[in-house]
Order: structure tokens, then sequence, then C-alpha cells
């Protein structure tokens, strides 16, 4: 029945398009899109049944095609309401495909069959087996969609489904014509009422109206039934089928304003919690004097976040001065995941580990990084036992490697998806916790050279103390050696002790030079004598650090003009430059540092060398907060510093690469 009454609900469902386009382009929400062209296709099917002088397409025999693109039409707006329920979808290739594409597009062919080429009227023989054959393509693709549908439960869903197809294809066979697709447009919008309630799960304003608006959209399934499909449908029926589309339409828009006001909301509660957790870090006491002090307060840190934020289980893993990682603290977990965390923590190399694009992003739009720690593990692995494979991590990085990492796994209320939000909190304490640790070590460093020159002032003390006994030593020793009488054993005994205390007299002069208080003179230096001096004290630190200290300093140096203290300062400082790049070697490379002295032309070039990694850029060596490979901030501002000492002393530092690794810095000064 085409009749006038129609108008009103054509117009107000073509005024309410652009609501849908303009929610989409506000929200970019695919299923506001897809309503938004469900509603489209709708109207066009709706322009069929007006009678407006001109505009007359009402009489389906007498325009076929117009009535096969009006009934594929609304075909199309079924399914797209349905797929916006239910995104489900397959791959070919690299391109996504809904299943409601393989679903309409039978049902859109039967509608071009029938009306268009047939006229509405169900061929006989050989012909009509291509309409159960459409309706058969159909309901596999249906069957497949509800087998693939995470919403309701897949029994139910192929039910539901096999058992509309069947009734379909039996209304195609006993009644045949236009009745099979009535019948499965009214089944789709029936489906679509029904997961109205059950993807959004509350009962409001919006799902009411949208479940009422498509259950009215479908009451004429009725009519489509053998037994009932002549009669017509009273005039009622048809008024409140035509006003289900807006009905249907004003829930949809409800539903997508409840949904963002339900965002919002969330939103606000997040940001609450977020600031409330950024200041229970605040709180955090995390200044020490000493890197060890520091590490200590890790249980006390993963504590605090099980504490305030959405994971349960904490771990906080730091570098250590060895060149290794370590589990400092942990909370959440139990004794067995501890020490097995503890075990594959050793195992993480630091060369790459949690590097930018390492691995792919926790969240969007955030800086943690899912971890997997799988390639971490070895056969037998407690780990895998516990089935902790895997955790988010947020990396503390430094200038050149990434100093340490917060893993964090045991997401609180699972179903909703940890967001940016959810970690910012998270990284900044991360990024606080790398700049405090940081301070730590530069003041710790500090410290030992506050230390270092109250051991000059002890030295020279010493020093001073020392000699005269030692004169009086020699003295007697010699006197003694001289005499006739001795015995061999007794020479020899004698001669140890001159040997001793000669060796000791060169340890006192040693250490009574470095202790001299130089000022701002300017003299002729012996490199030879300051490079054997500084061997001299600090072997044992490079014995102690298990590393090989070789020196090779040319015959017959000349000397040079400059500072004695100041370029004593300008080496120590590049040996212990060297001493931290080394260290970080794992124990299957070698571990060296080479001190060589050669004349050049009319200067004196001093070489400390290291089989460490090589400078990033070279040329910037020397600037005082740019990432080199000991990844000590406290090591570059020692090599600006030497430069720095170089440069007032009329000479010239640059810093160089060896293949196929190691690296030094080459000191030039001028020769006196």
């Amino acid at each position: 029945m085409a009749d006038s009454y129609h108008l009103p609900a054509l117009v107000l469902t073509v005024l309410l398009l652009p609501a849908f386009f303009q929610l989409y382009l506000r929200f970019r929400d695919t299923r506001t899109l897809l309503w938004f062209l469900g509603f489209f296709f709708a109207s066009i099917r709706m322009l069929q049944f007006y009678d407006l002088g001109r505009w007359n397409f009402t009489d389906t025999l007498a325009h076929p095609w117009v009535a096969s693109i009006g009934q594929a039409s609304i075909l199309i707006s079924a399914g797209l309401f349905l797929a916006s329920l239910s995104p489900v979808g397959f791959r070919v290739g690299r391109v996504r495909i809904l299943y409601a594409v393989p679903f309409t597009i039978p049902l859109v062919a039967y509608a071009f069959l029938i009306y268009g080429v047939y006229g509405g009227q169900t061929p006989t023989g050989l012909p009509f087996l291509i309409f159960p054959a459409l309706g058969g393509l159909s309901l596999f693709a249906g069957c497949a969609w509800a087998f693939s549908h995470r919403g309701l439960p897949r029994a139910i869903s192929l039910v539901l489904c096999i058992t509309l197809g069947a009734i379909g294809l039996w209304i195609c066979v006993r009644v045949g014509g236009v009745w099979p697709l009535i019948f499965v447009e009214c089944a789709i919008h029936s489906v679509t009422a029904l997961l109205v309630f059950y993807v959004f799960r509350r009962i409001s304003p919006g799902t009411i109206l949208a479940s009422l608006g498509f259950l009215a959209w479908s009451l004429n399934v009725g009519q489509t039934l053998p037994l009932f499909h002549h009669d017509e449908p009273t005039i009622w029926i048809i008024r409140i089928i035509a006003m289900a589309k807006v009905v249907a339409a004003i829930g949809m828009i409800l539903l997508t304003l409840e949904d963002q006001l339900a965002a919002n909301q969330a939103g606000q509660v997040r940001e609450r919690h977020a600031r409330e957790e950024m200041e229970a870090y605040a709180r955090l006491n995390l200044a020490r004097r000493r890197v060890d002090d520091f590490d200590r307060q890790a249980t006390l840190i993963c504590q605090s976040i099980v504490s305030n934020s959405r994971f349960k289980q904490s771990a906080l893993v730091l570098l250590q001065s060895t060149g290794h990682y370590r589990l400092a603290g942990a909370d959440g977990f139990d004794d067995a995941t501890i020490n097995a965390l503890e075990a594959l923590v050793t195992r993480i190399p630091v060369a790459g580990f949690l590097d930018p694009g390492s691995g792919p992003a926790a969240v969007e739009h955030s800086l943690a990084i899912s971890l997997d720690l799988t390639p971490f593990l070895v056969p037998g692995d407690d780990l895998a036992r516990l089935k902790l494979t895997a955790v988010q991590a947020i990396p503390l990085r430094g200038r050149a490697t990434t100093e340490g990492a917060i893993f964090l796994t045991g997401v609180e209320n699972p179903a909703e998806p940890v967001s940016a939000v959810d970690l910012l909190p998270l990284e900044v304490l991360a990024s606080r916790l790398q700049s405090v640790r940081g301070q730590t070590m530069m003041l710790e460093k500090l410290v030992e050279a506050e230390k270092f020159v109250g051991l000059g002032q002890l030295a020279g003390n010493v020093t001073r103390q020392l000699n005269n006994p030692l004169t009086v030593i020699l003295g007697y020793a010699s006197l003694l050696d001289e005499t006739e009488d001795l015995n061999p054993q007794a020479h020899k005994a004698i001669e140890a002790i001159l040997n001793e205390a000669r060796h000791m007299r060169l340890t006192l002069e040693s250490l009574a030079r470095i202790s001299r208080p130089q000022g701002d003179q300017i003299g002729a230096i012996s490199v030879s004598e300051l490079l054997n001096d500084l061997e001299q004290l600090h072997r044992s630190e490079f014995v102690q650090r298990s590393i090989d200290f070789r020196v090779h300093i040319a015959p017959a140096l000349p000397r040079v003009l400059g500072n004695a203290q100041q370029v004593r300062q300008a080496v120590l400082y590049c040996l212990q430059f060297a001493m931290d790049a080394v260290e970080r070697l794992d124990t299957t490379n070698e571990k060296t540092v080479r001190l060589e002295a050669v004349a050049e032309n009319n200067q004196v070039q001093i070489l400390v060398a290291h089989s460490g990694s090589k400078f990033p850029v070279p040329a910037r060596a020397f600037d005082p907060f740019i990432p080199e490979p000991a990844g000590d901030e406290s090591s570059s501002l020692g090599l600006s510093m030497c430069a720095s000492i170089i440069r007032e002393n009329n000479g010239k530092a640059s810093a160089i690469n060896f293949e196929p690794r190691g690296a030094g810095i080459l000191l030039e000064l001028q020769a006196a």
C-alpha cells in the first residue's frame, strides 16, 4: 500500500541522516558510519512508496528495475545494521572483508533477478533453481558469520541462523516471488533488535527505542509465511512499520550519545585516578647519596605501583656497574616467580634492549613496550611453567643505553583495556627514576673526587712524615752493606732492604708530585714521569676490575709546556672513561685499556684507547651531555672537562674510532 502518510517518516529519516554523518565526523566511529549508510539505503527504498505526480514508482510491474533497486537497497540497509553490531570479517590477502558482504550479495542478486528479469514472478523449471541456490549461498555465509561472532554464544547464533535460513528457503520453495526477501529483511531486523541489548548490555532510552524500532520494522514477517501471505497488513501495522524507521534512527542517535557520555565519564575517572596516582608517586622520597642505597628502595617503589596503578604485579630492573641487569625489587609475585625473574634478567643483553622500535607498543601513544620474554627463557624455565612469558615494560632510557625498566603484568579488570592514560603516571615515574638515579651516580662520583682531593693532601703529609725515617733506613742499610765481615746471606738480606726502601722512595716521590699544589703555574712537564706515576698508582684498580692495562711510553720524550696537576687530571679523566667503557662489555669480549705516548713533530701525543664501543659521533665526544659509549653522564662530563684542561694548556683533544671496534682519546701537547 503506497500512500502519502509515508511522507513524514521519509522526511524525518532524511533529516536525521546529517545527524548520523556529523556524529561520525565528530567521533570517527565505524558503527555510526554503518548506521548512516543503513538509513541512507532505507530512504532510497522509502522513496518508492510515494505517488507525487511525475514521481510514481509504486507499481512494481510497470517499473521492475526501480523495484529491484528499492528491494536491493533495503536488503543492503538491513545487512549494514546487522554488521554494525557484529563487525566480524575475514581476510583475503591484506584486505579485510566483513561477513556482511558475502551474506548480502546473493540476496541483492536475488532481488535484481526476481524483479528486473522475471517481473516479480517465480520462474518454473531449471531457472527456478537459481533462487534456492542464491538463498543457500547467503545461508552458508550467514552460518560462517554466526560461527565467528564473538557476542552471542556460538551455539545460539548457529541455531538461530540455521532456523531462520531454513524458513526462508521453505518460503522460497512454497511461496516464491519476493516473499523470501521480505522474510529475510524482517528476520535481520529481529536479530538486530536482539543484538542491540546484547552488544550494549544496558537498559537505556537508546537501547529501548532502537530495539523497539527494529522489532516494529519487522512486523510484516507474518505476511511472508505460506499460511498468511495473502492477507494484506492493516493500515495501523503499515503506519507502525513506517514510523519504526524513525524510532530506530532516534534510538541509534541516543546510543551514540550515551556511549560518548559514558566514555567521557570514564575518561574523567581515569584522569582523576591518574592525577592521584602521580601524586602518590611524587610523595616517594627517591633522593639518596649512593646508588646502592637508591637501588635498595626498588621494592618500596614496586609496592607503590601495585597499590596505586591498575597493575597488580610489578618489578624494577636496573643496570649495574658490572654491565648486567639485576632485578632490584618486585611486588605482587610469589617467591618462585621472583627467583625465575632474577635469573632471566641476568640473561638480557644490554645492547638494543627496549630501544625505540625494538618491540610493539603496549598501547598506542605510549612509551610502554609489549616485551616478549620467550627469547630470554632457557629449557625448563620456571617462567614458562608459571605462564609468565610476556610483560609490559616501561624503559628507563639513559643517554646511550636502557638503564632499567619497570615490568608490569596482572591487569586489574582485564575486560577494560589498558589505555595511554593508565600508563602515563608510570611513564612519568620511570623518567623520574632514571633522572634521580643518574643524579645519584654523578653525586657519588663527585664525592669520590672530593675524597681523592683529601687523599692527595693526606698523601703529602704521609710523604713528609716517611721521608726522614726512610732516609735513615737507606743510610744504615748502605753502611751495613759496605761492612767486609758479613757473610753472603747477610749481604743478600741487606740488598733486599735497600731495594724495597728505594721502591718505597719512588712511590713516595710519585705521591709527592701528585699532592704538590701547582696553582696556575705553567712549566716544562716530564710526560714519561707523569704517566709512570699514574700507572704505578692506578694499576691495582685495573687489576681489581679485571681490565688488561697496557702502557707504552716512547723513550726520550721531550718535555711539554703545561700545568702538571691539570694535565695529570685530564689523563685521569680519560682513563676513567676508558674503564667505564670496557666494564660494560660482556665477559666474552676482551677488556683492554692502552696508555701510549709518542713524540710527533713538535708535539707529544698521549693516546688513551679502549676496546669498548665506538663513539657515535666522534666530533661531539667532548660535548658535556652527549651520549657516549660508556653511558655515564659523569664520564661524558669528564671528557668535556678534559678537553677544556688541554685547551687551557695550549693543546688539543680529539676522539677517534678504531676498526673493527674500540675507540680512544688523543691528547696533543706542545713540546717545551
